[in-house]
Formats: C-alpha cells, sequence, structure tokens
C-alpha cells in the first residue's frame, strides 16, 4: 500500500489551479476546478485547496467545508480524491484525516465522492476502509460518456442510427446551432429554457437564476464555458452550455420549448457542441446525468427521458461509486444520520432558498 501526505495549497499551486487538477491521474473533474472554486467560496461552504501527494504522483482536489453547530466541521471531497486506483483511496483519506487532526480542524466526517467506477471490487476496497456509504449528490454519479477522440466523422458514425439520423434531417432542414457570447441575455435565455424544460417534463429542480449566472459567468470568463442555441420564430427554443476542462468536456444545462418545429435540432446542438469541444482538445463528452444502468429503462425515473435522449449518443451508462463518508466521530456523525443532516438542509433552504450541496 502507497503512503500519502496531505497538506494544503502553496499560493503557486492556487494560482496555477487548473494546471494542476487536470493533471490528476483521472485528469481532474470540472467540479474540482477553480472556476467552481468561486461559485462555492463563501455560499455557505469554505473552499480549500487540498494536495494529497505519494512519491508517484500528487492529486489536487477541492475540498469544501461547513461549520456545523455542536458537530464540528463536515468536509466534502466533491470529486475526489483523484486517482485511478481504488487502492489507494485509503491511504489518500488516513493522510486527509491526520491533516485534519494536526490543524485541530474538529472535523467529524469526510464525504468523498471518487471517479471511480462502480463494481463489486470498488466496492470491497471502499468497505474495507471503513467508509460508510452515503446517498449519492451529483447529477453525474452515473452518466453517458461518448469517446470523442477519433475524427468527427468516425464520432458521428459511432452513435445510434437514430441520433445520426436526426442530425443529418436537422442539417437538410436548415437548422441553425449559433455560438453565442457569456452574458446577462446569453443566461436569461438559457435560464428561461431551462425553466421550461421543468415545468414540461418535472425534471430536478432549479438552482436560482443567480447561481447559474455566476456559474456561468466564472467558466466563460476563463474560457472553459460555451453556449449553444437553436432558433424558431426569431426565440430561442433548444439551448445548452457546455464546459471544457483539460481533456473532458462536460454538457452541464440544457434546456428546450416544447412542440418544437425542427425535427433533431437537440441532437444538433450536442453534435455542434462535441465539435468544438474537439477543436479545443476534448477527447472525452460527458453528457452529464442519467439513470444509473440498472435503471435506465425503467419509465418512472425522473430522469427517464433525459437518459433516453443522451443514451442515443452512447448507449453505454457508466455509475460511479458515488458518495461514502469517512467517519471520524461516530457519536456526531451518529447525530448528523439520525436527523442533523436533514435539519440542517431544511433550514439552509429556507433561510438561503438555496440547496445544502
Amino acid at each position: 500500500m502507497r503512503e500519502f501526505t496531505a497538506r494544503f495549497a502553496t499560493a503557486e499551486e492556487i494560482e496555477n489551479w487548473d494546471k494542476h487538477v487536470t493533471a490528476n491521474p483521472n485528469g481532474g473533474n470540472m467540479l474540482q476546478s477553480d472556476a467552481y472554486a468561486a461559485v462555492k467560496d463563501g455560499a455557505n461552504w469554505l473552499v480549500r485547496r487540498l494536495v494529497i501527494e505519494t512519491a508517484e504522483y500528487p492529486s489536487y482536489n477541492l475540498l469544501l467545508e461547513k461549520k456545523l453547530p455542536i458537530l464540528g466541521r463536515l468536509w466534502y471531497l466533491i470529486k475526489g480524491p483523484d486517482t485511478a486506483d481504488v487502492k489507494d483511496i485509503e491511504p489518500m483519506l488516513t493522510a486527509v484525516a491526520k491533516l485534519a487532526r494536526e490543524q485541530k480542524m474538529n472535523v467529524f466526517a469526510i464525504k468523498i465522492e471518487p471517479d471511480i467506477v462502480q463494481s463489486p471490487e470498488a466496492a470491497t476496497q471502499l468497505n474495507a476502509a471503513g467508509l460508510v456509504k452515503a446517498p449519492n449528490i451529483q447529477s453525474n454519479d452515473s452518466t453517458a460518456l461518448l469517446d470523442i477522440s477519433a475524427p468527427s466523422n468516425e464520432v458521428l458514425r459511432s452513435i445510434s442510427s437514430r441520433a445520426r439520423n436526426a442530425v443529418r434531417r436537422a442539417e437538410r432542414e436548415g437548422c441553425k446551432v449559433l455560438q453565442e457570447e457569456a452574458g446577462e441575455e446569453s443566461y436569461k435565455k438559457l435560464y428561461a429554457l431551462m425553466q421550461n424544460t421543468v415545468n414540461a417534463k418535472g425534471a430536478m429542480p432549479l438552482r436560482s437564476y443567480e447561481y447559474y449566472a455566476k456559474f456561468w459567468s466564472e467558466f466563460s470568463s476563463r474560457g472553459q464555458g460555451h453556449f449553444f442555441f437553436v432558433y424558431e420564430d426569431g426565440q430561442p427554443s433548444v439551448g445548452a452550455f457546455v464546459i471544457n476542462y483539460g481533456s473532458k468536456a462536460t454538457y452541464k444545462d440544457g434546456g428546450s420549448t416544447q412542440n418544437r418545429k425542427h425535427y433533431g435540432d437537440s441532437h444538433l446542438v450536442q453534435w455542434a457542441a462535441i465539435q468544438r469541444m474537439q477543436e479545443l482538445g476534448c477527447v472525452e463528452y460527458d453528457f452529464c446525468g442519467t439513470p444509473s444502468a440498472a435503471r435506465i429503462k425503467d419509465k418512472s425515473h425522473p430522469l427517464y427521458g433525459m437518459g433516453l435522449f443522451k443514451t442515443s449518443f452512447t448507449k453505454t451508462v457508466t455509475d460511479f461509486v458515488g458518495c461514502y463518508d469517512l467517519v471520524l466521530s461516530p457519536l456526531r456523525y451518529k447525530l448528523w444520520n439520525k436527523g442533523a443532516e436533514r435539519i440542517f438542509r431544511r433550514i439552509e433552504t429556507m433561510r438561503t432558498g438555496g440547496q445544502f450541496y
């Protein structure tokens, strides 16, 4: 078993954060980025930047901290720790727990969600490390991933005939995808389309407009966020926000009006985004959220419609291990599970109108 040490990042590492994160074993994740740190910092979370090191590699991770009455601090290693080997999770967390003790941080639990693909072997390793399975938080703990490393014509041939035919028909019928600049006009158009989709299909609830505007602004200002729109009768009918982070692209947000004229317009938007992400050097496209592989055909699942659309590009659903907790204070963690988490989440929503995580 490898030995790791953990420390907080230096000023130089913070200054060059994205360069370090995208060099992680798994190539980093957009939720570990400098842009996302700016979104979360001060939004009821304290953002820390953590470096977990061994002789073979360093791993750079965002650590979100929330200080809670009576319980102490909760640490949330969002989409981390970043490692390609599930066997490294236990010694990495041993190092992080040691740091918490040495710094007298009064941490009662460390929540993790590494991008390790779910398997019986991975579950065995995590359970053996003393980790407790917790409810998943992020929408892309199950997702559709498309390899876009080949030339675009080969990628187009690799998707399902249904999606390919939709793209080609939309093109034949003169549907046009426009890439537009970031700014309040784009933010309001996309948010309205997202609201329309949620109202029509009862998908996951939206955060506030202010949250999305901040999110989109932070990524766009770093050259990592891109808006794509289709119009009908002069009004936006389909919209998408796509992130390029290192070699990975993520279809983060999208929405549309109902009963549109253009068949295949939503597929064409994705195809335009995929080609743009290829130009920016991405080799993987994450459609960011589907039902799990076991429930992808379950029509009662709230994400069934989204899953059907996204898996028309890539049939394989990737399930990651999701959230696990490392318990540092059994008594306080028991209080957390027995109702404190539910209470704090309710208070957060009542106080801010936002979500706890």
